[in-house]
């Protein structure tokens, strides 16, 4: 079983695990290549690319200067991402073991770096998946990625227990990999779907469903879960699994706590 989640705008580089190795990205050479074509752009080009703010143009236009391809300065990534999802993964409560187990199992998709094991040292950036990249020959992010995603997580699933992908990602980066199936049938998705009860129905809120991706991530990875059925005996914060509203690919989990 492999899970797959997004990665957070926020960073953290304030804090280091020593005890942990610090690995090299897979796709450093297509980051590197991202980086020299960001680097063209100036503050003002980069607000309306990614429809930031000035100052934080600023900021971003300053991290890809300083960019490089040297682990010297980076932070593993699963760390250093911060954010409500990894708020809901909590690092801070990992024993080794987890850590471990979470490289082998966790993927994080990136639009800098592509695909991230939780142990890839990254350099402080921003560049979210679905922004409207033009450059060279494509005309976004999911076109220069093309099937390269797909084909790292093909090979990662194939050295864990089973063909299960579970989808923690957002729609817009779960859509880098959505063909997979196109090129394994045999690969069961599954996506956990989270919801509260609100005004007499079920909705998902965004906020919420985010920390809760992140509890559900936490939760497979310490308890090193590798079949379906022991997904849906996820239990934290109030959620609980739903089979009225679930289906084989889609596995809901709701709660009644408005807060």
């Amino acid at each position: 079983m492999l899970v797959i989640i997004s990665p957070s705008k926020t960073l953290d580089f304030n804090k280091t695990n020593k005890n942990l190795p610090m690995t090299k990205p897979k796709f450093l050479r297509e980051a590197k290549i991202l980086v020299n074509e960001l680097k063209k752009y100036d503050s003002f080009s980069l607000s309306k690319l990614m429809k930031i703010s000035d100052k934080l143009a600023t900021l971003n236009k300053d991290r890809f200067e300083k960019w490089t391809d040297s682990l010297e300065n980076s932070r593993q990534c699963l760390i250093a991402f911060k954010g409500d999802v990894f708020n809901g993964i909590d690092v801070g409560s990992f024993n080794e073991e987890d850590f471990f187990y979470t490289n082998e199992h966790l993927r994080i998709l990136s639009g800098l770096y592509g695909l991230l094991n939780p142990f890839d040292g990254i350099n402080l950036y921003r560049l979210e998946m679905g922004i409207k990249f033009i450059f060279n020959n494509y005309k976004n992010l999911y076109e220069y990625w093309d099937n390269k995603l797909i084909n790292k997580i093909l090979k990662d699933i194939s050295k864990t227990e089973n063909n299960i992908l579970v989808n923690l990602a957002s729609y817009e980066y779960f859509k880098s990999i959505e063909d997979i199936k196109k090129l394994n049938p045999n690969i069961k998705i599954v996506t956990p779907i989270f919801k509260e009860y609100k005004n007499g129905e079920y909705k998902i809120i965004s906020i919420k469903a985010k920390r809760a991706r992140g509890l559900m991530t936490a939760f497979i990875m310490k308890n090193q879960i590798n079949n379906v059925d022991n997904i849906k005996k996820f239990d934290l914060e109030g959620y609980k699994f739903d089979e009225n509203l679930s289906n084989n690919e889609d596995l809901v989990f709701t709660r009644h706590n408005e807060e």
